[in-house]
């Protein structure tokens, strides 16, 4: 089973190298802020839209706890690969994390206090 667990743990850690790299702050600034931040936010975004539109509360919900974690995930990301760029993509980088910090934690209270209106409504 301890074998099974470390080859899991091998795999996984193969796999995600790129976000664990980001997260300790080794991955270009361009790339994380860009790609992990603006682009993979986009997608997350769709598929709320996709899932509200659909009325699938569950699906919200989880999309939230992903957000929220993910959200955790890039904010550090970005604040540490910031370090290790010019002075003002580095002030600019870790301004804009601030307030995307604000923004999310915003974002995602109104919209759990959305779906929880939507199943008192429903109940």
């Amino acid at each position: 089973m301890l074998q099974a667990w470390r080859w899991m743990s091998a795999v996984l850690l193969r796999v995600f190298e790129p976000e664990v790299r980001a997260w300790y702050g080794l991955e270009p600034l361009w790339k994380v802020f860009w790609g992990y931040g603006v682009l993979a936010s986009a997608v997350i975004i769709a598929l709320y839209a996709v899932a509200t539109i659909e009325r699938r509360a569950a699906m919200q919900q989880l999309l939230l706890m992903f957000f929220a974690g993910y959200t955790i995930w890039i904010l550090v990301s970005v604040w540490r690969c910031a370090a290790t760029s010019m002075p003002i993509w580095q002030t600019l980088a870790r301004s804009s994390t601030v307030a995307w910090a604000v923004n999310a934690v915003l974002v995602i209270f109104f919209l759990e206090l959305d779906l929880m209106a939507d199943w008192l409504r429903l109940s």
